[in-house]
């Protein structure tokens, strides 16, 4: 039996890559597209002709309703909300939503965003982080896909939560490709501001550190202090993030990670610092961890596009329709 998959925001790079797996997928065909304006797949996505001639809609959550089982909402953050709110109206649709609209709690998505109108929405979504949340996500009717950044940072951090020192908080440095900015034109994603280039932005200000400030708060049960310094690097696609926390004992480190992840089919536990090429087009999350002295470095790669968005929403699905997550999702690196 099939099920239906409609995506609402399909014209971007997070969309694209739903519609690639989906076509791929063994449970899930999809049924519905949308986007901000009436057209067709092949022109919006030409890489697409002959293989995916669909047309694309202006999204009505009325027709989603019928023609869709989940919906995959790629939409930009502030807007998701309101599709998700019609959209839960309806009894039998399930929603996975990839925007930050349901990932924080109400004061930090106000803080962070703007004015929340769907609180009972945001009450009943689960975070939709896979190897840290599987049995809620089964249950659940809509799923807050977490950000690219805090996906690397909280799977690289999760192992060590009981051995962290927290009088000194926890350091992320993290560098990510330039799909990660999206499809919109803006002059520091430009070409000739990013080739050859390397940066920081919004250093300790990223909306996405209190994403993650939150998650590690809640697997402690306390509070601690969290210093998030992301990086644009000139690749077009790849996350590294590297973690750096002090700790309370003496530890094996990459037994620890083993012993962690023994279940996680898209978590590799390298012996050697992890490499962003080794993960690019697939679900993966490599990750590497060493201490010197107190101090313990854990690296972690992903592609944000991915694992940092549309393999994550996938593998979320499948759990909400009973499958095995690793259904349809990519598993070889595109390598050289």
């Amino acid at each position: 039996m099939k099920f239906r998959a409609g995506i609402i925001g399909v014209s971007g790079y997070t969309g694209l890559e739903l519609i690639k797996i989906l076509l791929n997928h063994p449970n899930f065909e999809i049924s519905y597209l949308a986007a901000s304006s009436a057209s067709k797949t092949d022109e919006i996505f030409p890489l697409l002709d002959g293989i995916l001639d669909m047309d694309i809609e202006v999204a009505d959550p009325k027709i989603v309703a019928k023609k869709c089982d989940i919906v995959f909402l790629a939409l930009p953050h502030e807007k998701s909300m309101y599709f998700t709110k019609e959209l839960l109206s309806f009894k039998d649709v399930k929603v996975v939503d990839l925007s930050a609209d349901y990932r924080l709690s109400l004061e930090l998505y106000e803080k962070n965003y703007t004015a929340h109108i769907d609180k009972d929405g945001l009450k009943q979504a689960v975070y939709g982080l896979v190897e840290l949340n599987k049995e809620k996500i089964k249950t659940a009717r809509i799923v807050a896909n977490p950000g690219c950044y805090p996906i690397a940072s909280l799977l690289a951090i999760a192992p060590f939560i009981n051995f962290i020192d927290t009088k000194f908080g926890v350091i992320i440095d993290a560098k990510s490709g330039v799909s990660g900015a999206g499809k919109s034109l803006k002059t520091t994603s430009h070409f000739c501001s990013v080739n050859e280039n390397i940066n920081a932005y919004n250093p300790f200000k990223h909306r996405h550190a209190d994403e993650i400030k939150e998650r590690i708060e809640m697997l402690l049960n306390s509070q601690i202090s969290l210093h998030f310094i992301p990086h644009l690097v000139p690749i077009t696609r790849g996350m590294l993030v590297s973690v750096y926390v002090n700790l309370k004992q003496d530890i094996d480190e990459k037994e620890i990670l083993r012993e962690f992840y023994k279940n996680a089919p898209f978590i590799r536990v390298k012996n050697e610092p992890v490499v962003v090429k080794n993960v690019v087009g697939t679900h993966f999350c490599d990750i590497f961890a060493q201490k010197h002295e107190n101090l313990l470095f854990i690296n972690s790669a992903i592609d944000n596009l991915l694992k940092g968005a549309s393999s994550q929403a996938i593998a979320n699905a499948n759990l909400m329709f009973g499958f095995d997550e690793s259904l349809g999702l990519p598993k070889i690196a595109y390598g050289l």
